[in-house]
């Protein structure tokens, strides 16, 4: 019998605001077994069609029917709104959403005793955004939380967080001694600015998530990203003891120090925003049970913010290999004197220096051709790409017809979906050897696209390229054509040492890359978090009664003691498997004394 949640009962709500769940019936063979009931939380991301890690979430969801999935949606535009949601497995019970991207004044209107209470945790957290030192952490924790039990006792935070009073305590942390010395600089439109940023980010402080009816029903919370799609795990922790596990495949932090938009171009708006994104990750790296980087370059980012390496796993993007299991099979297939580069075609990607490179290697390899595959992405990308196109001309003007002729030019500019490159597999299979020339890299997708394909590699030294490919590909410094040259020719001349490399590439892919691999990594971590924490969900039998003994009783027992006995009844330790051995010590003490 079938006890999954059926489709109809899937919940969508466009606000936070919602009716109580059903409590889950579970048929008695699910008790003690494997079955996890977890809030997945996203940001700009899953469910939505447009959203970032959407294809990874998604297969996350369908791997896992056996669990039960509630996703709370951040989203960012009204665009990603309107366009919708990707079909949703029956796992998914439910989904609440509420926007990043707006927020109307919530009309809440504090009374004397909890406007104090605002500007006193208001300031707390600008005091420590502001201060020139790092051991600010539990400051700024306690009024963060202090804010959340403020939203949720007085039902809003939104018009708080825009006052006057919001911009004052932030101006009177900026002047204070022992402040940043960027801080001092701040004017008027410098702090309008940063309030603007931080009532933004702490929005989700204030939705109504929390509950038993929320997120404080779920076993665990699950974000699938760092900065605002963390904070609702942190408030299910606080108000509800619901352990958080946290997945990085880009480090948050990093991208907001890297995305600052030309409005944000103030030394002091800079430095503050740095500081305030850098104490909200470390609050999120201290309270996660468990992080989960894809690898150890947000690994090391994660570290430096003052994560403990005991709780973290690295968990690699688990990537579909099937579609690329005929040209992996196939080694010889593709024309031996031809470079392949596929991506998105972007300023960070140096297709410039590529260009140049491969003027170096035509010269080596006068039979040598180049395709590059992909299509422009971002605002930059369009001009980035036409620029491209007029640099290959002229840097083969005897075989360029025009800016934009293809003809017995050695280099072509395609998109998939074309006839010479109708699929992903195609443009791989396409060449001999695939090149990668970015400047910046996260995990290197199109590496290992080209892995599971069976062929050889020349990629920079960036990102994670390094730890993606192993041994099996050849590395160089980036924005270094002569070297990325040297690289190219070197595997274009030895077939035999192609082969090897791609093999062994492949190997490496269907090894650590997979679906399953990433699927059965976050099965066994979801398990293994739920074993240490109390069960908080009352389970019913068939019949609809509550099952006895479905919940220990020891994850229950009232009051804080202290000593190890605390740490143990909290996680559903009975208290004598710890002190057992305790009282042993101490009886083996007292004997060593007489």
């Amino acid at each position: 019998m079938d006890n999954r949640p059926s489709r109809h009962r899937l919940v969508r709500i466009r606000s936070s605001r919602c009716e109580p769940p059903e409590r889950r019936r579970l048929p008695k063979q699910e008790i003690g077994g494997a079955h996890v009931r977890i809030g997945l939380l996203t940001e700009g991301g899953y469910p939505y069609v447009s959203g970032d890690a959407r294809l990874w979430c998604d297969r996350l969801v369908r791997g896992l029917a056996q669990h039960e999935f509630d996703v709370y949606a951040l989203s960012r535009s009204r665009q990603q709104e309107a366009e919708g949601w990707v079909p949703l497995p029956p796992q998914v019970s439910r989904v609440r959403t509420a926007p990043l991207w707006t927020a109307e004044d919530d009309g809440v209107a504090y009374g004397r005793r909890a406007r104090r209470r605002f500007a006193e945790c208001y300031e707390e957290l600008v005091a420590a955004v502001c201060a020139d030192s790092d051991g600010l952490a539990d400051r700024f924790a306690t009024a963060l939380y202090g804010l959340a039990e403020l939203a949720r006792d007085e039902g809003g935070l939104t018009g708080a967080l825009r006052s006057d009073t919001a911009v004052r305590a932030l101006e009177r942390a900026c002047r204070a001694p022992g402040a940043l010395r960027t801080a001092h600089e701040a004017r008027v439109p410098d702090l309008l600015t940063i309030t603007a940023h931080l009532e933004r980010a702490l929005r989700p402080l204030a939705l109504d998530w929390y509950g038993d009816d929320g997120l404080g029903a779920a076993d665990l919370c699950h974000a699938t990203a760092g900065g605002p799609a963390a904070v609702p795990g942190l408030l299910a922790r606080h108000f509800c003891g619901v352990p958080l596990l946290v997945t990085e495949y880009g480090v948050q932090l990093r991208s907001h120090y890297l995305t600052l938009g030309p409005d944000d171009a103030a030394p002091a708006v800079r430095a503050l925003l740095a500081a305030f994104h850098g104490r909200l990750a470390t609050e999120v790296y201290r309270r996660a049970e468990i992080l989960t980087p894809g690898n150890a370059h947000a690994r090391r980012w994660q570290e430096r913010c003052g994560a403990d390496r005991a709780r973290i796993r690295t968990v690699y993007p688990g990537m579909e290999s099937a579609h690329f299991t005929e040209v992996g099979e196939s080694p010889d297939r593709g024309d031996p004197d031809t470079l392949v580069w596929v991506g998105r075609v972007e300023p960070a990607k140096d297709l410039v220096s590529l260009l140049h490179a491969f003027a170096e290697v035509r010269r080596e390899e006068p039979r040598a051709r180049l395709r590059v595959v992909g299509t422009p992405a971002g605002p930059e990308g369009p001009a980035y790409l036409g620029h491209c196109r007029a640099l290959a001309a002229q840097l083969f003007p005897d075989e360029a017809e025009g800016v934009h002729a293809v003809g017995d030019n050695p280099v072509s500019f395609e998109e998939i979906g074309g006839p010479e490159a109708p699929t992903l597999a195609d443009a791989y299979a396409s060449g001999a050897v695939i090149v990668l020339s970015s400047v910046v890299e996260g995990f290197p997708i199109s590496l290992v696209e080209a892995m599971f394909c069976g062929r050889a590699t020349v990629s920079t030294d960036v990102g994670a390229v390094v730890e993606a490919i192993g041994g099996t590909g050849l590395v160089v410094p980036p924005r270094n054509p002569r070297a990325l040259a040297e690289a190219c020719v070197a595997l274009l001349r030895d077939p035999e040492r192609r082969v090897r490399l791609g093999a062994a590439a492949r190997a490496r892919a269907l090894e650590l890359f997979t679906v399953e691999q990433n699927i059965e990594a976050f099965h066994g971590l979801y398990l293994e978090i739920v074993s240490h924490c109390p069960v908080r969900r009352v389970l019913l039998d068939e019949a609809g009664e509550p099952l006895p003994f479905a919940t220990p009783a020891e994850s229950h027992v009232p009051g804080r003691l202290p000593g190890p006995t605390a740490h143990a009844l909290t996680c559903g330790i009975p208290a004598w498997a710890v002190m057992a051995p305790v009282r042993a010590t101490q009886v083996a003490a007292a004997e060593g004394a007489r």
